[in-house]
């Protein structure tokens, strides 16, 4: 069974937790309206541009494999930029990660997101 958290940090802005919570839950509609129209996500080193490539990257990331996530923390650096730390458990090579996504934000919305391992 798959189980996530939703996230509730009160350092991420409102529209970082939406699309962690629609993200999470592979809802890629609700994910995308939390995004500019220009924006730019890089997972792991591969750029996702424009609005095909990045639906899809919100439709199909990690669909291949059963896991769990939980957000174990946040930050907020400034008005436009805050990192979310992931902890992810399953069934893909290695069985656990943690991810640091990177948020960029442009007039209340996600311009840009940076998906690496964590800096710990």
């Amino acid at each position: 069974m798959t189980q996530h958290t939703t996230p509730q940090s009160d350092a991420l802005p409102t529209t970082v937790r939406d699309f962690l919570s629609a993200h999470v839950v592979r809802d890629a509609d609700a994910s995308w309206s939390c995004l500019t129209e220009d924006a730019v996500i890089v997972d792991q080193g591969e750029a996702f541009r424009g609005p095909e490539q990045v639906y899809a990257f919100l439709r199909d990331a990690g669909s291949e494999f059963e896991y769990t996530t939980e957000q174990i923390g946040a930050h907020r650096i400034d008005d436009t930029h805050c990192v979310a730390v992931l902890r992810l458990e399953g069934s893909f090579p290695g069985g656990v990660a943690e991810l640091d996504y990177r948020f960029t934000l442009r007039d209340d919305r996600i311009a840009g997101l940076v998906v690496a391992n964590h800096e710990g």
